[in-house]
This record gives structure tokens, C-alpha cells and sequence, in this order.
């Protein structure tokens, strides 16, 4: 702080002599002096005492509370008929302003509860009517208890230009800082208590907390700065009470916040801190009116000396080599803290008045909320990030892992479904063994022993036709289509195709083939069959043949195999035959093709129909493909 003030005196030194040299023309200020309002009177007629604003007139006046009248002389100088304005940095606490003896402002309420102006700048334009040609004099009545620090704020005349450009300046320091620090302050307080209560058995959950109780309690502390009424306190004693039990709880809270934040364990200063906080809050309650402001300013520098104190021993805590080694939050936040220290040395050293170093202290406790706001929830952030992406790689190859297992289990089951199939058809293939060719060889073998004389050759080469007959069919139906999905509908159906039209050729029964060319799609699309729906279609179909074959009687077949809408693949084979009661069969239970047919396709999730009549029978498969 010291090196920037000597570069701003160098900088300012190497500026042209003209550029600090006085505008002679200027209105300037003669002289400032200050006497004792006594009671309800006028302005005092003796008892004027030079002063220098801004100032506290406690300092010259310790016990006296009430009202203080300022005299301001000054000189419009050459300046002619320029407009003249007056602006005031503040009036401690309520006050009223005077051009000679016109009214220019007055506070809503100048008895208790006063209004509150001591930090809320303000300026005029003087009246032209009322100015004189030579000296002028402004006069400014402050009223305000002795224990608030009473007084008057810098004063300024000179041009209107000049006068409202430091209006602004002083408005942005005095007022819109401390409105920014104190919605920052409501902010941080509501969200880190909503972290504590959420995470308030997590592993450091506690610093949120009393982070956020230390924002609420310096917000409290900044209504100080910000209320211009005294609502909801009934005088101004009693709400300079309140600000300096806030304090009281700031310093409690910024203490513990660190402690909790930096892993301190430290119970016995913890003890002395809230004793010495106790110890505080009951000397600003019950102070005496009379001597409230010594009481108050002992607080205020006691609780000052315990939150420096408490910056400097965790420089110690935060700097020092240690075998987990430091940790860069903790490295921060004593970057935070060593701010205050440093601009605390610097006030040491300095002329500033109370009212200045508490505004310095307030500012610079904003921009510090801020600081530490950016601090947890960067490093709050952070670190989820870091458990977050953790997580993901952690998800990613867990679902990896899943998939590759379940990819490989469903290998498995599909291979066992594959298996399976092929076993019942074995099996079928034993029973169509037994009942198609083991009835034919039996019945033959009965014929030629019951003969009574040799058969003719004619009838013994018929026999065995149909015994070739019956084993080809049963070849045929046993045969497998292979765990393949074939590339089109034709080369699924081909080996049907070839086995069957043969047959029917030998038997004079000619046949039509409706095959789709291409299937609609890929398996993952559900565009076509699995090769287990392939294996049970060629199985249903060649069954149904069989039928054909050995009961229709049929003159003409006909078997369409299509996809009429995306996802869906429809086998149909129809013949001209004898037809036959399909609900009398069904309530027999003596079909064990039908039996087999509709097995397969519920087996397979297809919808499976026969219908016949004398003349037509038609045998329907829906199958839904996979979506």
C-alpha cells in the first residue's frame, strides 16, 4: 500500500505546474468552523471553532451528543453568473443545510428516530437570488447521539460539472459498493447454508455453514451503511447497538469458518472465542447511554484485533511445510486473510478517522465475500468435476464390461436355443422315422407274408416306391437349414424348393413359388429373421408339404413367402386338395403335424392359421420380426 501511494505522489509530482495550479476565478471555501447547538435555539452566536472536514466532534467535544452547527464561508471569486453547486459527503447522523439564510435540504426527522445520512452524499445547485457578491456562507446543522461518531462529511463548492462528477464518485464509493457487497452477501449466505443442510454430515460440510452464518452477519453489519431510516429499531442508539452485535457474530463466524475450512482443531481457542463474543454482545446491549461510545469503540477494536489475530496464525496454518503437504485452498484463503492484515497495518499508520476505516473495512469485506465465494464454489466445482469424470470413466467401463458380458451371453443363449431346436428335431426326425417309414416297412412285411402267392413285380416295385417315398420325406423333413440367416428370402427358400418340387413332380402335382427377392433390412433393423426363426420357418413349412403330400390329394400348390410391411414376414402354402374339418382335428388331438406347426410357430413368436374347405386349404404364418 505504501509503494502505490509513493508512485501516485510520483506520478502526480511529474504532472505540469499547470495542471495543479488553482482556477482563480474558482468559488473557494474561506474557512470551516463549528460551535454547540444549544437546545431547540438558533445558530450559536459565540463559541466558533476552526475544524478541518471531514471530522467526528467527538473528538473535540467527547461527551457531547445532540446537534453541531458548521460554518462554511466562501467566495464566488470571478467567475460572474456561473452557476455554483454544494455537495456534502454525508451528515452524522440526520442533518439540515443552509445558503445564507435560504433552506436548501432537511433531514425527514431531525429527533429520534432520526433519519440517517451519515453515508449518503449529496449536492445542490446554490441559489443564484440568494448569493452575495462577496463571501457566502453555507450552514449545515448535524444532529446525531454521541456514541455514532457524529459529524460532517467532506464539503465541496465549485462548479456544477465538477461538484456532480464527485457525487458520482461518492455515491459509487459510499453507497452502490455496499449495495453490491450486501446482495453478494444474501447470495452466499442462502446458497451455503443450502449446501450445509444438504451436505451437513459430509466431510467438511460445517465450513458451508458458517460461511454462510459470517454472509448474513456482515450483511446485517452493512445496513450501517445502506439504511437511511432507523426501522425497525425505535433510535439510533439502539440500531448502532444491533451493528455492532452483527460484528461481533462476523468475527465469530469468520474464525470458526476458518478453522472448519482449514481442518484446525482447536477447541480451546473455540471456547475463549465464544466467551470473548459473549463478552462483546453483553457490553454493546447494556453499555449506558453515556458512555456507549467508548464501550462501542472498545468492541469494535477488540473484535478487529481477534479476526486480524486470526488471519495472521493461519498464514502459520496454511504456509507451513507438512508431510501431506499444503493444500492450495488453504493457500488462498490466507491470501484472502492477508489482505485484511496489510490494509489493517496501513490504517495503523494513517490519519483516517473512524468513519473512514470502517469504510475501508466494509469495502474490502465485499470484495473478500466475493473472493471467498469464487474460492469454494471454484474449488467446490472443481472438485465434483474431477468425482464426476471419475464417475463417467468408472460408467463407461462398467457398461463396456456389461455389454461385452451380455453379448456373450446372448452367444450362449442363442447357441442353446440353436441346440435345442436341432435336438427336438432329431427327436422328430425318430418319430417320423417310426410312424412314416417304420409303418410302411411294416405294412409291406404283413402284405407279402399274408400273400397267398408271390407278388408280381409290378406290385413289389410299388411297394418299394413308396417305402423310397416315405424316407425321402422324412430326409427331407430332416434336414437342417444351418445357423446362417441366409442373404435373400430365395435362398432360404431354395433348398425347400429343390427337395419339394421334385416330389410333387413325381407325383404329376405341379407347384408355384412366390418368393420376395430381398429382405427389407438388416437383422439389427428388423428387417429379417434370426437364423433360429429361419430353422423353425423351414421345419413349419416342410411339414406342411409333408401334409400336403401324403393327405391333399391336391392338384395344385402354391407357397408365397413375403413381407408386406416393414418388420412383419408372411409364409403361406396352399393347396386345391380334399380339405378337411380343421376344428374336428384340433378337438381330437390326433394331428401331430398340426400339433408340431403350431408349436413351432408360437415357439417363435409367429401367429399361425390354418384354414380348409373342400377344394382350398390355406396354412398362414405371420412372424413379427425383431424391432
Amino acid at each position: 500500500m505504501r509503494l502505490w501511494l509513493l508512485l501516485a505522489w510520483m506520478l502526480l509530482a511529474a504532472r505540469p505546474a499547470w495542471a495543479d495550479a488553482p482556477d482563480a476565478c474558482a468559488p473557494r471555501i474561506l474557512a470551516v468552523q463549528a460551535a454547540k447547538a444549544e437546545g431547540e435555539a438558533g445558530r450559536p452566536a459565540q463559541g466558533w471553532e476552526s475544524v478541518t472536514l471531514p471530522e467526528v466532534w467527538t473528538r473535540r467535544w467527547p461527551n457531547h451528543g445532540g446537534a453541531v452547527w458548521y460554518r462554511i464561508d466562501w467566495e464566488r471569486g470571478c467567475a460572474g453568473d456561473a452557476p455554483v453547486a454544494l455537495g456534502i459527503d454525508g451528515v452524522s447522523v440526520a442533518g439540515e443545510v443552509f445558503s445564507n439564510g435560504d433552506l436548501l435540504w432537511r433531514d425527514a426527522s431531525l429527533a429520534e428516530p432520526l433519519s440517517r445520512s451519515w453515508n449518503v452524499p449529496r449536492w445542490w445547485l446554490l441559489p443564484a437570488s440568494g448569493l452575495h457578491p462577496g463571501v457566502n456562507t453555507v450552514w449545515v446543522r448535524a444532529v446525531g447521539p454521541s456514541a455514532l461518531s457524529p459529524g460532517l462529511g467532506a464539503v465541496r463548492i465549485g462548479d456544477a460539472g465538477m461538484v456532480a462528477e464527485q457525487y458520482a464518485q461518492s455515491l459509487w464509493r459510499q453507497r452502490t459498493v455496499y449495495f453490491i457487497n450486501a446482495v453478494l452477501c444474501a447470495m452466499a449466505g442462502a446458497l451455503f447454508l443450502l449446501v450445509w443442510a444438504l451436505r451437513r454430515n459430509a466431510r467438511g460440510g460445517g465450513a458451508y455453514g458458517w460461511f454462510g452464518l459470517m454472509a448474513l452477519a456482515w450483511l446485517a453489519y452493512l445496513t450501517t451503511f445502506l439504511a437511511e431510516t432507523q426501522w425497525p429499531w425505535p433510535d439510533s442508539l439502539t440500531r448502532g447497538r444491533f451493528g455492532m452485535v452483527a460484528l461481533v457474530c462476523y468475527v465469530l463466524c469468520a474464525c470458526l469458518f476458518t478453522f472448519r475450512f482449514g481442518g484446525q482443531r482447536l477447541p480451546r481457542v473455540e471456547r475463549a472465542l465464544w466467551a470473548l463474543a459473549a463478552l462483546g454482545v453483553g457490553a454493546v446491549v447494556l453499555a449506558p447511554r453515556a458512555a456507549a461510545g467508548p464501550w462501542f469503540g472498545a468492541v469494535w477494536q477488540g473484535a478487529m484485533a481477534v479476526f486480524l489475530a486470526n488471519c495472521v496464525q493461519f498464514q502459520w496454518h496454511a504456509w507451513r511445510p507438512r508431510a501431506g503437504g499444503r493444500r492450495v485452498s488453504h493457500r488462498l484463503l490466507a491470501l484472502c486473510w492477508l489482505v485484511f492484515v496489510l490494509v489493517a497495518l496501513n490504517d495503523l499508520f494513517s490519519v483516517l478517522d473512524r468513519w473512514e476505516v470502517a469504510r475501508n473495512w466494509a469495502a474490502l469485506s465485499g470484495l473478500l465475500v466475493i473472493a471467498l465465494v469464487m474460492l469454494l464454489l471454484g474449488g467446490q466445482l472443481a472438485q465434483q468435476m474431477r468425482k464426476v469424470e471419475r464417475f463417467s470413466r468408472a460408467l463407461e467401463e462398467g457398461v463396456a464390461r456389461a455389454r461385452a458380458e451380455l453379448a456373450q451371453a446372448s452367444a450362449r443363449e442363442h447357441t442353446r436355443a440353436l441346440e435345442n431346436a436341432k435336438l427336438q428335431e432329431r427327436m422328430q426326425l425318430a418319430h417320423d422315422l417310426h410312424d412314416g417309414l417304420g409303418a410302411g416297412l411294416v405294412r409291406g412285411m404283413a402284405l407279402l407274408e399274408q400273400a397267398r402267392e408271390p407278388l408280381s413285380n409290378e406290385r413289389t416295385l410299388s411297394l418299394l416306391k413308396s417305402l423310397r417315398d416315405d424316407l425321402r420325406q422324412v430326409i427331407d423333413h430332416g434336414s437342417s437349414a444351418g445357423a446362417a440367416v441366409p442373404e435373400t428370402p430365395v435362398q432360404w427358400a431354395a433348398p425347400l424348393r429343390h427337395r419339394f418340387t421334385r416330389i410333387l413332380d413325381e407325383m404329376e402335382v405341379p407347384s408355384e413359388w412366390r418368393i420376395a427377392t430381398q429382405w427389407q433390412g438388416t437383422l439389427e433393423e428388423g428387417g429379417r429373421p434370426s437364423a433360429l426363426q429361419c430353422l423353425l420357418l423351414t421345419r413349419l413349412v416342410e411339414e406342411a408339404l409333408s401334409n400336403v403330400i401324403k393327405h391333399s390329394q391336391a392338384r395344385r400348390v402354391c407357397v408365397e413367402c413375403a413381407q408386406p410391411l416393414p418388420g412383419m414376414f408372411a409364409v403361406r402354402v396352399e393347396d386345391d386338395g380334399v380339405g378337411f374339418d380343421v376344428q374336428a382335428v384340433q378337438r381330437a388331438g390326433q394331428s401331430v403335424g398340426m400339433r408340431s406347426m403350431a408349436a413351432r410357430a408360437e415357439r417363435m413368436g409367429a401367429a399361425f392359421t390354418v384354414e380348409s374347405r373342400p377344394g382350398a386349404t390355406v396354412v398362414s404364418v405371420v412372424l413379427l420380426l425383431k424391432q
